[in-house]
């Protein structure tokens, strides 16, 4: 199998808990709050293992906050690579309205990095023990970290002949696609926002992702829709893939977990198209699991089974 990397620069720790009513003013007795690592690319290669795989994941790291998120990986079994920074690792904080079932999710700025620091994570993509065919770099950047941090991440992917995945928004996916990737992962919404007016109807999308692929900004584009599916561009053609109906419980991790699923898949050397189908039963595994939880690995290859034709 081909090695996977996940890069993860705003990495976090996810506080997830439950209270009966959201009200303001007022004091709220939560239950017992729930950690998990968090973060794009942290959650991707959660997702990887979740699902039977192996990967790397690198991420800066710092402070108490630092240790334990650090441990909190270790006690998952995840190979991982922290990168020290001087800043505090950041928290997350997700509070599930019983009464409601309503969600309320709150991100953290991440700590900000130095030049030193945020090149320091570039220098440990392609070092030592870190050789991946397949590099993940996902989420969002922290303070002090240059929109081109993608695109130079795409640059080393290049020079070192891995196929770079990015799942980002706004200038540092743009940035991106002019330097040159494998495959990018936005949602309908990103996607619009990052062309602008021409997004406004789906064949305006495909078209416009069509050309991103023309243009060899990206191999592959894969347009979460939600539960409608996924659209998929690439030199091959358009393709709509539609995901079962399951009940959905909570949407985090969703995007994290198909992007796993299509980047495993493929490391396992399945043809793109049956990757990404993987990867969107991935992505329904995971909203029908609770709070933060990812993908189960049994209901993500009982979902893939459904979406294969005569099944």
């Amino acid at each position: 199998m081909k090695s996977i990397a996940t890069l993860t620069m705003n990495p976090a720790i996810d506080k997830s808990s439950a209270v009966d009513h959201v009200v303001a003013e007022r004091k709220l007795y939560c239950e017992t709050p729930r950690l998990e690592p968090g973060g794009g690319g942290i959650n991707v290669s959660r997702a990887v293992r979740k699902l039977g795989g192996d990967s790397l994941a690198i991420y800066p790291c710092g402070g108490a906050t630092g240790d334990t998120l650090q441990l909190l990986l270790k006690e998952e079994g995840l190979r991982h690579h922290p990168v020290q920074v001087r800043g505090w690792s950041r928290e997350n904080w997700i509070v599930l309205e019983t009464a409601t079932g309503q969600q309320y999710r709150f991100g953290m700025p991440g700590p900000e990095l130095s030049a030193g620091e945020w090149q320091g994570c570039l220098e440990k993509l392609f070092s030592g023990e870190v050789r991946p065919d397949y590099l993940v770099a996902s989420g969002s950047l922290p303070p002090g970290v240059p929109d081109d941090f993608y695109a130079r991440v795409a640059r080393l992917g290049r020079e070192h002949g891995a196929r770079v995945v990015i799942d980002a928004a706004g200038e540092p996916l743009r940035l991106a696609l002019a330097e040159g990737v494998f495959l990018v992962k936005p949602n309908i919404r990103e996607f619009r926002e990052m062309v602008g007016a021409g997004g406004d109807d789906e064949a305006k999308v495909v078209g416009l992702a069509k050309r991103i692929v023309l243009e060899g900004q990206s191999e592959v584009v894969v347009i979460s829709l939600g539960a409608a599916g996924v659209l998929m561009v690439s030199d091959s053609g358009v393709e709509r893939l539609h995901p079962p109906t399951v009940p959905i419980i909570s949407k985090v991790g969703a995007g994290d977990s198909m992007v796993a699923g299509t980047v495993l898949s493929l490391a396992r050397g399945n043809p793109l198209r049956e990757a990404v189908r993987f990867g969107v039963a991935a992505g329904t595994a995971a909203v029908m699991t609770p709070g933060t939880e990812l993908c189960r690995r049994d209901d993500a290859e009982r979902l893939y089974r459904q979406m294969l034709p005569g099944e």
